[in-house]
């Protein structure tokens, strides 16, 4: 190190191993920028079934641009993600690295999730604004988010609905079969109660979400799908607590949709009216535990406090909202379903998801 330190506790050996933890993640940040092109490009996807093959071969298997795709293959050789042979200048992806970066990894691609840094890169002029001043960055700063996140649903709801999900509730399948009533809240593209509307058509089915443009893309998609016992609405629910129809659902879901509300509480106090007395809501949320000092054991901790600095906490400010953020945890979760009213909360936790804590919650 060429800065002389006064600090009398000063650890020089402390100091080094932090430079070079730095330095990897460095690195670290600029191969998520570049997975994430991988997996929007679908060259995780070409490569995994292809035998090596050069930059040139790979672009035209891809259908993209040659000089693009060496750059990429140069930043992917370098990360130790993707494998060179020097003599022939081939490319290849290891199967045990395609096990995690491909569409055919399904629920374990850990690609999609490389696009949150890309996409929150994009509003880091407006979050540093917002440093200085307060405030928040609204929705609509954020043009690919419910694009991402409907396929990172796809990858983990909506693969486990059946086989995990549904049955956290003892008899939900059998109501589902004979005709119930159901809301998903904060709904985004609704592709969960679009899938769960053709597996049960005796049951009726609604969506809620702020966006408009998220709303339009569920509706056509229930169009295509000729989905007639399903309806969804662009809907502000700050007074949820207020417009809920009573007792009117027999199962409530949310997922990952409660700690960017402006009013949470008041969404909470929503659900709770709208339950019927003997109805049930399924809640999925984030799993930190209400203290960071707790949460450094988190395997994905930093990413996810990231997530509520660059979006959660900051779509929920620019709403004059309680910005709550993402790492609010089962601790503060219980208190705030206590506030809302309700009195039996189950925790449960499926193996495939360390992220989000699964809530069984009755009046």
């Amino acid at each position: 190190m060429s800065t002389t330190h006064l600090h009398p506790d000063f650890d020089p050996a402390k100091a080094e191993a932090f430079a070079g933890r730095f330095l990897t993640t460095m690195n670290d940040g600029a191969l998520c920028l570049m997975v994430s092109v991988g997996h929007r490009t679908g060259l995780f996807d070409v490569m995994s079934k292809s035998p090596p093959a050069t930059s040139q071969e790979i672009a035209v298997r891809a259908g993209l641009n040659e000089r693009y795709v060496r750059e990429w293959l140069g930043a992917m050789v370098t990360a130790r993600v993707v494998e060179i042979d020097p003599p022939s200048t081939c490319f290849s992806l290891p199967a045990e690295h395609a096990a995690f970066l491909t569409r055919a990894a399904a629920a374990d691609n850990m690609a999609v999730f490389a696009q949150y840094i890309a996409m929150f890169g994009c509003v880091e002029d407006d979050i540093v604004e917002c440093f200085r001043k307060g405030g928040g960055v609204p929705y609509e700063k954020f043009p690919r988010l419910h694009e991402v996140m409907a396929e990172e649903s796809g990858q983990f709801v909506r693969s486990s609905l059946e086989s995990l999900i549904l049955p956290l509730v003892p008899g939900l399948t059998d109501r589902l079969g004979k005709g119930i009533r159901v809301l998903d809240v904060g709904c985004g593209r609704g592709r969960v109660m679009n899938r769960l509307a053709e597996l049960y058509p005796r049951s009726r089915f609604a969506g809620m979400d702020l966006s408009t443009d998220a709303i339009g893309f569920a509706r056509d998609e229930a169009a295509k799908k000729s989905l007639n016992n399903i309806e969804f609405a662009a809907v502000d629910l700050s007074n949820f607590d207020e417009t809920a129809e009573p007792e009117s659902f027999d199962f409530v879901t949310t997922f990952d949709a409660i700690h960017d509300q402006a009013k949470p509480l008041n969404v909470l106090k929503g659900i709770h009216r709208a339950l019927k007395p003997d109805g049930v809501y399924l809640m999925q949320d984030i799993s930190g535990t209400s203290h960071v000092d707790k949460d450094i054991e988190h395997p994905i901790g930093t990413f996810l406090y990231t997530c509520s600095c660059m979006h959660c906490m900051t779509v929920s400010l620019a709403q004059g909202g309680e910005g709550l953020g993402t790492m609010w945890g089962e601790e503060k979760t219980r208190q705030y379903l206590q506030r809302a009213g309700f009195r039996s909360i189950t925790t449960h936790r499926l193996a495939h998801d360390i992220q989000n804590n699964w809530y069984v919650v009755m009046k």
